[in-house]
């Protein structure tokens, strides 16, 4: 299965929530368009009623002489047609689905609808994107470029889609870049982020990706506060053919990535990959300790860290703004790697991301195989997102 097939299944959370909201809000805003004006006198009018018999006027003539009665005209009952009946009405028309119909795919008849681009459109397109949490200030710049030469023409939610896919794509443009190799032996990639990102599992998949590449890897396990971390980190290496140099217990990480720089420099190696604990950028003391390890690796030497990944959580959502933010300030930031794209509704923050700090986007993740973390296409992603095919 393609990268791009894993993509688009996978990102169903967030693509469902641009692809169906969009449809909505085109079907909603052309059915208003055509909303047909019916008034209430507009229907059969009631029978006029049938007048009462007049009894005859008294007669002067003398009485002739009785005569036997004629038989009385059979009168036929009313419901056969002397009193005029109305027209049986037209059953009334099945309501039109509303918004919840339209989210769960019961689509009106008469071809895909078309809406007029206005500025009540172009509202509700800012609040679906800042719901898909692309940001305030991204959802803005997105709709109003969108809109140029749009305003005022009837539009479908498939060439909404397009044109959103195509922004999007052009923002995302400058930052999709692989990381760079050096020619630096062994190269320091340093991977920072919270708790829970996905730090582990991406070096895992990094250190097995760069040996089927043909390279060298070490892999220094540098949460020594946590035994999971570090038993999970062996397990890729074993995976990969890589080896992985530990610590006991709650030692110094510093020392450590020291030690495996001196390591992976004696054996020759392309790349050091070193892991650090999870941390949350409002502690401090946590924070000083991965200045701490900055440092320390600088003694051995100065030009290094070559790359510093930081992966955040795509289920975090606007929260990944601020730890870019912090953790540029303390690590020097070089690159993004974006994981757990298939468990959120979130996907629109990747968009924010590149728009607001510019930084490469390396790698996107899509689940928990060696397969699932692929370089970052914004053109994929774009199409992906919108919920158009490839």
């Amino acid at each position: 299965m393609s990268f791009f097939k894993k993509l688009k299944d996978r990102l169903t959370k967030s693509s469902s929530k641009l692809d169906e909201g969009l449809d909505a809000i085109v079907e909603e805003g052309s059915e208003a368009d055509v909303a047909p004006d019916v008034t209430p006198e507009a229907v059969i009018p009631p029978p006029s009623p049938v007048p009462d018999p007049q009894p005859a006027p008294p007669s002067t003539e003398p009485e002739p002489q009785p005569v036997p009665p004629a038989p009385a005209p059979k009168v036929p009952p009313l419901d056969e047609g002397l009193v005029p009946q109305p027209p049986e009405a037209e059953p009334a028309a099945a309501p039109k689905a509303g918004l919840l119909g339209r989210l769960l795919g019961r689509v009106g008849p008469g071809g895909a609808p078309r809406r007029v681009l206005d500025d009540e459109m172009l509202e509700q397109l800012e609040e679906l994107l800042i719901a898909a949490d692309m940001g305030v200030d991204t959802a803005l710049r997105v709709t109003a470029n969108l809109a140029e030469g749009r305003m005022g023409r009837r539009v479908s939610s498939q060439e909404i889609k397009q044109a959103l896919a195509t922004e999007i794509a052009r923002i995302m443009e400058p930052v999709a870049r692989p990381m760079p190799l050096t020619s630096n032996r062994p190269q320091v990639v340093l991977v920072v982020g919270v708790n829970g990102s996905g730090k582990t599992t991406t070096i895992g998949k990094l250190a097995s990706q760069f040996r089927a590449a043909g390279k060298s890897v070490v892999i220094a396990a540098g949460d020594t506060f946590r035994a999971a971390a570090v038993e999970q980190l062996q397990v890729w290496g074993d995976r990969a053919g890589v080896p992985v140099m530990v610590a006991p217990q709650g030692s110094d990480p510093a020392s450590l990535a020291f030690d495996a720089m001196t390591r992976a420099e004696a054996e020759g190696a392309d790349l050091l990959l070193i892991d650090t604990a999870g941390r949350l950028q409002n502690r401090a003391d946590l924070m000083e300790e991965l200045s701490k390890i900055v440092r320390v690796i600088r003694k051995k030497d100065p030009s290094a860290p070559h790359n510093t990944l930081l992966v955040l959580d795509a289920t975090t959502g606007q929260n990944a703004l601020s730890q870019v933010e912090v953790f540029r300030k303390l690590a020097d930031v070089s690159g993004l790697v974006m994981t757990k794209l298939d468990g959120t509704a979130r996907g629109g923050v990747l968009v924010a991301l590149a728009d607001r700090f510019g930084l490469p986007i390396h790698a996107i993740g899509v689940g928990e195989q060696i397969d699932d973390l692929d370089a970052f296409d914004p053109e994929e992603f774009a199409v992906a997102l919108v919920g158009l095919e490839a």
